[in-house]
């Protein structure tokens, strides 16, 4: 029975091989043969012996801070020392304590929270931040660190897939980062959310997309000295074993990162084929390549910049990150923790920091590292979700390192937030000066009217029909619809489109939200504050006063030498010198009933 059972697993693997050996057909030519690997090492227990193994640099020593958590995932430290450690499988959250500084938890841990699906953790102002797949949890923290009441304050993240582990961070600017990884290992995303980094205030009232194109980051963290946002994205599988590398990506409000269409420093995925007629050359133009690559199919996960403390000095500013490990590569790679050397606030290279934890040469480990952070007195904890032991690992040498500030800097975000807010509607500024006009009317609303509840994202969040009337000589018309009683982005713009053929009088409701269109062909649509191409409806607070939203139409005298996904300054700035005439429709919406979700 053993044996055949193992004959029958031999035929599925080389079932799936042979599927992602076949040559690949998009309909373009493309043709590659690919070999992948599944290799998973077998998991034995983490004896004292084998811990007593594991590979540090000179100086540093590693000993079990507590053990039999089981799943355990992400870990986060409170100012006052304690620690909080999330578990996936179990939907909870542990507190752990050293109040006697042995380096030991003092006794067995407490659940303090119970989600299913707890994942991601994040300390800010005194509460506790909880992700799991399509909510965030708040709570206080008590004075002993148990938590109060549990208070849920965003309940519609995306559905998941295959990458359901969300993670959160605050940054310097105090707003809250959330990390939604894709559904699949490469596809076009139906929803915009997946695949990003996401901004909200902590509040959970309000939410942006502030990066796309990020396949999976699970690991991001701001550097102590400069205030950059760095991140550790997972590479796609099924390339080959060298293929495609793990990247770390310096992450910036409105940037797209390449997947799934482009990865690395500008290689195509040969199975992938972007929508709207995009080319991938076109894609890999609108892309940002990878700062640094680090060993394919290592999986990175949680990454933390060390702020100075009891390391050497050389370690401040330095980041590590967690990488769980392969099971797409043979031989495997990770099961470690990775030190990125950083100079003058930009990464230098990866180098090994902890190792030993893929042993037998390799075919079995001991640990699957996920969580990490440092602790109150400097060390780095390292959760480990296959044995369940959380690892700590310390500097027992002198050290001269001086801790950095508690924050680090602001500057870097609030400028990449606050670009584009406080102007002028687009059809009061400089760029759209013109000397005619044209008259804009809608089926779906009239001048001063309610806008449909279909046309918001309360609801089916429909583009509405539109129509302008002709102008001479107009070779292309363009679209730019803002909401001037948004706060804190005001105006809130959510619709860009360009390009719009000048036989073209007429868009129907209800257009596709991708950032080129075959039906008006060549239609481009850019960058809404929301931080998505294409038409967002109306979502203001509830409870808000009507918000007006003002649909301006331009006609331009040529088409436009404007990326898809542009952002409306850039628009703008194109169109100047080039507006022929311009007219508006506004309507109005409030949504005064608060939805279930």
């Amino acid at each position: 029975m053993h044996s055949l059972h193992f004959t029958r697993l031999l035929a599925l693997l080389a079932a799936a091989v042979a599927a992602v050996s076949a040559p690949a057909q998009q309909g373009d030519g493309t043709q590659e043969r690919i070999r992948a690997n599944v290799f998973k090492p077998a998991k034995v227990n983490a004896t004292p012996d084998r811990i007593a193994a594991l590979k540090l640099p000179k100086g540093f020593k590693v000993s079990v801070f507590a053990d039999g958590l089981k799943n355990a995932r992400i870990v986060a430290v409170a100012p006052d020392g304690t620690v909080y450690l999330s578990r996936r499988d179990q939907g909870d959250v542990l507190m752990l304590k050293d109040a006697n500084g042995d380096g030991h938890a003092d006794g067995p841990p407490v659940k303090v929270a119970s989600r299913p699906g707890a994942h991601g953790l994040a300390i800010h102002d005194g509460k506790l931040y909880l992700a799991t797949v399509k909510e965030i949890f708040v709570a206080p923290i008590q004075p002993d660190g148990t938590l109060g009441a549990v208070e849920m304050i965003v309940g519609d993240l995306p559905d998941a897939g295959q990458h359901a582990n969300r993670t959160i961070a605050f940054g310097p600017d105090n707003m809250l980062y959330i990390s939604v990884g894709s559904t699949c290992n490469a596809c076009n995303e139906s929803n915009p959310e997946n695949a990003t980094l996401l901004r909200a205030s902590a509040d959970g009232r309000s939410r942006t997309i502030f990066a796309t194109g990020l396949r999976n980051t699970i690991g991001f963290g701001w550097h102590p000295a400069t205030g950059e946002l760095w991140g550790m994205d997972h590479g796609i599988d099924f390339l080959g074993d060298e293929v495609q590398p793990e990247e770390l990506n310096r992450i910036e409000a409105g940037r797209q990162y390449g997947w799934p269409h482009v990865w690395g420093a500008g290689e195509f995925n040969p199975q992938s084929t972007p929508v709207g007629d995009i080319g991938k050359a076109q894609w890999k133009a609108l892309s940002t390549p990878m700062a640094m690559g680090y060993t394919a199919h290592a999986a990175p996960m949680q990454m933390v910049f060390y702020p100075g403390g009891s390391f050497p000095a050389e370690y401040t500013g330095d980041a590590f990150v967690t990488m769980r490990g392969s099971w797409n590569r043979n031989p495997a790679s990770g099961y470690e923790i990775v030190r990125i050397r950083f100079s003058n606030g930009a990464p230098q290279r990866f180098e090994p920091f902890a190792t030993g934890f893929l042993t037998d040469g390799g075919r079995t480990h001991i640990a699957r590292p996920v969580g990490l952070a440092v602790a109150k007195d400097g060390a780095l904890l390292m959760a480990d979700d296959a044995n369940g032991v959380l690892y700590r690992i310390a500097y027992t040498g002198a050290s001269s390192a001086a801790a950095a500030a508690a924050t680090p800097p602001d500057g870097p975000m609030r400028a990449q937030a606050t670009r584009g807010i406080g102007v002028p509607l687009a059809k009061d500024r400089d760029e759209t000066r013109a000397t005619a006009a044209m008259t804009v009317s809608s089926v779906s609303f009239g001048p001063g009217a309610a806008v449909p509840l279909k046309h918001s994202e309360y609801a089916d969040g429909l583009s509405p029909h539109l129509q302008w009337t002709p102008v001479p000589n107009a070779k292309s018309y363009a679209i730019v619809m803002e909401d001037p009683d948004a706060k804190p982005i005001t105006p809130f713009v959510h619709w860009l489109a360009w390009n719009i053929p000048a036989s073209t009088l007429m868009l129907p409701e209800g257009l596709q939200e991708q950032p080129r269109l075959t039906d008006p062909d060549g239609m481009l649509q850019g960058r809404t504050s929301r931080g998505s191409p294409g038409y967002y409806g109306p979502r203001p607070p509830v409870g808000d006063p009507p918000h007006h939203y003002h649909v301006q139409v331009f006609a331009l005298d040529s088409t436009l030498e404007v990326q898809p996904g542009a952002d409306r300054d850039t628009l703008l700035a194109a169109m100047k010198g080039h507006v022929l005439a311009k007219g508006e429709l506004v309507g109005e919406f409030q949504q005064t009933v608060k939805p279930l979700r």
